[in-house]
């Protein structure tokens, strides 16, 4: 098992998640799903090519990498190895979310992502006293719940279909099972969590 990065490197890590919400507002502005679709699919692939480099130690772009996330990732990648960092399924559930569902779907799911699992890293690492599964905590658990309902109001309130607020807790209930039981589901939870939200709440916007 990976040793744990250092809480200053976890905080590095969100932010990074954090800087990253630009990517529900594009979902939100761009024209067309096919249009956010293959923007975050070339990210997808560029971020792939980019660790497989870092992986291969090529000249450059490994040094450069190394310096600026070396020390957050939780372990050290393998000769064989393709996804090193969690930014690859980033990309590939926002590329799958702009183009399966609406665009209030898919931005609120990739918002709930970026925000609530940034809080239960942060939140349960620091003040995590009572366990659930897989290492997780109530308080961490918690914080994902109330920040993911807080920030996917936010966006699916930008887009005017107010009414559609109830169902942001038992979307992000969903989103929250799907990241404590990641473990058991064998799913990144950076690809699970927004594929979560976004599908509960588009089967609710068909029945609506």
């Amino acid at each position: 098992m990976s040793e744990p990065i250092s809480y200053r490197e976890e905080v590095k890590r969100k932010l990074i998640h954090l800087s990253s919400l630009w990517m529900p507002v594009a979902i939100l502005l761009l024209p067309g799903r096919f249009t956010s679709c293959i923007l975050f699919g070339v990210l997808f692939f560029l971020t792939l090519a980019v660790e497989r480099a870092y992986v291969l130690k090529v000249p450059v772009i490994t040094p450069v990498y190394c310096f600026f996330f070396g020390k957050m990732l939780r372990k050290e990648p393998s000769p064989d190895a393709w996804i090193v960092s969690g930014g690859a399924p980033v990309y590939a559930a926002a590329s799958l979310t702009s183009l399966c569902f609406a665009p209030l779907c898919a931005a609120a799911g990739m918002a709930v992502l970026l925000t609530a699992d940034a809080a239960a890293a942060l939140i349960g690492r620091k003040f995590g006293k009572h366990k659930l599964v897989n290492g997780k905590s109530l308080e961490g658990t918690l914080a994902f719940i109330l920040t993911g309902i807080a920030v996917s109001g936010i966006f699916i309130s930008a887009t005017g279909a107010v009414s559609f607020l109830p169902y942001t807790l038992p979307a992000v209930i969903l989103a929250a099972l799907a990241e404590l039981f990641q473990k058991q589901l064998k799913v990144d939870d950076n690809f699970s969590i927004p594929l979560a939200t976004a599908g509960f709440l588009q089967l609710m916007l068909w029945l609506h």
